[in-house]
């Protein structure tokens, strides 16, 4: 059956884009998308919501020293990009006049919608650009949401285990749901879906890596639709593979997130310095729509999307966006090498760094890339001997990343890698020396940059959400960081090193609104002369005094000490990773002793409940000296 050719067509303030299978309307010139018709659906768009609070571009953002902002982006200049039988391109364009002195938003937005013909779905792209002239500013946000029909869409899927029936908005209003301390997280305690009541719900606990997502979404009934966001790339996003963005969420509530502080900080704004220019082209995503007649088949609908996921990444870079700041795979470069770790305390050979993370960014500091968000990243992951290739990497000289799971620290290749459109830079052998004086006196956890490998507790009863029950994420639970006192009530945690397991005795978040000690005892049976070296990995910390003391809690025993360590929240917004830090503490041997030793970890902050540190890896190192005491 030949395909359908798409048709533009301007009705009133209205643009509609139509080929055949899906029919967009949107408003002119603001570029909203107030209107999607599919599969028997007049709209899938929420009805209620106003026309700007359909589908829409947003960003948070302020001026250096103010308050921060919050603003829809649409556009004041419509136009046709591109137009033929087989496609369209659209534009909404705002610009920004320097020699006009206000206080708007320092920015040009080209916001753009693409259809094709045959296509069962659309694409959304975005051009941001700061023309020579503009005045400093800080983005700390911006986004693509989609509002569905409040209606129609009640299941949402992420992963193959993370699915369920959401809760409707109304269950978020007082008398159907009851505020918890984090402002997100509502009791359902009097839901319209009787099933619900009693759980927690937050837009949190459904956040997900860069590296782990990619495809979220939502099936609807009656008819049976399903709408799906797919990356075909993460390119664009801010942070690098492990940062976590937000998903999906009751509404319904369909995100596209391309910068965001969530679970970092105000380390990772991007900071914009007086006349500084800069152009950055975010996406394009698909939005893929699908359906079923067979209520029994509704899971299909998942699946498919998964598939379609597969071939979006195959086909990225797509061929068929029409903007020159947007690059074709024969206008990139690629780089291809081989990976190996050197630890002479682990093995005496170069181990290859298998299942590695290679990346290239614009940082130029180790793991700047967590915090880098004004160009772009491409990352990678090596196979089981070491090898890598990037493709598709915009030309440009870029830092050369990577971390090795069970190994601290990262990667930072001494020279800077320059890629070239059309050719592939080989980049041969490299390696990577993670931070080691010594061998290992004694060890606590998995070094992969979360607390995963730390013990969880039950959530409390009062608070659950059924999804993470028996989920290996049983972290996204509300309200663990009030779960210490329990295990703990009347003393504080007490680690011994060779009897305790991390994974059953190592437990977190930190406390219950007082300052907590955590007690490592180990036993030297003799001690070398010299400095000891502790690696403490910090895989996230919010709002916390940490100080770390040898045998006795005193001045004369205090090794570490950090004061408000930590901006990330991720205790909070149930992660088990925000932003990763690793500490090298000196421990002079004259603090340790013969026989039994303690180590003690103090978070002396108080009166906060979701302040506290996720610890990633502990490492005590001797000295390499031979001679004992």
């Amino acid at each position: 059956m030949a395909k359908e050719k798409v048709q533009l067509v301007t009705k009133g303030s209205n643009v509609i884009l139509d080929n055949g299978l899906v029919r967009l309307t949107i408003s002119k010139p603001q570029g909203y998308l107030i209107g999607i018709q599919y599969g028997g659906m007049d709209n899938l768009l929420d009805l209620k919501s106003s026309e700007s609070s359909r589908g829409y571009w947003d960003i948070n953002w302020n001026l250096p020293e103010g308050q921060d902002r919050y603003q829809l982006l649409n556009g004041a200049e419509y136009s046709v990009i591109n137009m033929s039988n087989d496609s369209v391109e659209v534009s909404f364009r705002s610009s920004y006049d320097p020699s006009i002195q206000s206080t708007k938003l320092p920015l040009s937005v080209d916001i753009r919608y693409i259809l094709r013909s045959g296509v069962s779905g659309f694409h959304c792209y975005s051009i941001y650009e700061r023309p020579p002239g503009c005045r400093a500013f800080d983005l700390a946000q911006t986004r693509l949401a989609f509002k569905l029909r409040r209606d129609k869409f009640h299941y949402m899927a992420i992963t193959d285990e993370k699915q369920r029936i959401m809760p409707l908005p109304e269950d978020l209003l007082p008398g159907r749901g009851k505020q918890l301390i984090v402002p997100e997280s509502v009791l359902l305690v009097n839901p319209i879906n009787p099933d619900l009541k009693g759980e927690v719900d937050d837009k949190y606990q459904y956040s997900m890596d860069n590296k782990d997502g990619g495809l979220h979404g939502w099936i609807g009934s009656g008819p049976i639709i399903g709408f799906w966001i797919i990356f075909p790339s993460h390119e664009f996003r801010n942070g690098g593979p492990t940062k976590q963005n937000l998903t999906v969420h009751t509404g319904p509530t369909c995100l596209a997130m391309f910068h965001g502080t969530h679970y970092i900080g105000n380390e990772i704004l991007a900071h914009f310095q007086e006349g500084e220019t800069w152009r950055k082209v975010f996406g394009p995503i698909f939005v893929y729509l699908n359906s079923t007649s067979d209520a029994s088949k509704a899971y299909n609908l998942w699946i498919d999307a998964k598939k379609q996921r597969l071939l979006q990444e195959a086909a990225w870079p797509y061929d068929f966006v029409s903007s020159p700041y947007y690059l074709t795979a024969n206008e990139r470069g690629s780089a291809t090498g081989r990976f190996f770790v050197q630890d002479k305390f682990v093995s005496s050979s170069l181990i290859p760094a298998k299942y590695a993370y290679i990346g290239l960014s614009s940082a130029r500091t180790e793991g700047g890339w967590q915090t880098e968000s004004k160009d772009y990243q491409f990352w990678v992951q090596t196979d089981s001997k070491g090898n890598f290739t990037v493709k598709n990497v915009v030309p440009g000289v870029y830092g050369l990343h990577g971390w090795v799971p069970g190994f601290i620290g990262d990667y930072l290749d001494k020279a800077l890698v320059t890629i070239s459109a059309g050719s592939q830079t080989e980049l041969g052998n490299l390696t990577y020396v993670p931070l080691r004086n010594g061998p290992t006196v004694w060890e606590i956890g998995f070094p992969d940059r979360t607390a995963l490998g730390c013990y969880v507790p039950d959530v409390n009863p009062m608070y659950v959400n059924k999804l993470f029950l028996n989920s290996p994420e049983k972290y996204r639970q509300y309200g663990l960081w009030d779960r210490y006192t329990d295990v703990h009530p009347e003393s504080d945690q007490f680690f011994t090193v060779g009897v305790n397991d991390p994974k059953k005795d190592w437990r977190g978040p930190d406390n219950k609104y007082l300052p907590t000690t955590w007690t490592i005892k180990f036993h030297l049976d003799s001690i070398i002369k010299g400095t000891y070296n502790l690696r403490l990995a910090i895989a996230s910390a919010t709002r916390s005094d940490l100080e770390i003391f040898v045998n006795y809690i005193d001045q004369g025993h205090l090794v570490y000490q950090e004061m408000n360590l930590g901006m990330d929240n991720t205790v909070c917004r149930h992660g088990i990773h925000g932003l990763y830090q690793l500490f090298s503490i000196h421990v002079s041997s004259l603090l340790l002793i013969k026989g039994d030793n303690s180590m003690f970890l103090v978070q002396s902050r108080s009166g906060d409940p979701v302040c506290g540190v996720l610890y990633d890896y502990l490492r005590l190192e001797a000295p390499t000296s031979s001679f004992m005491i």
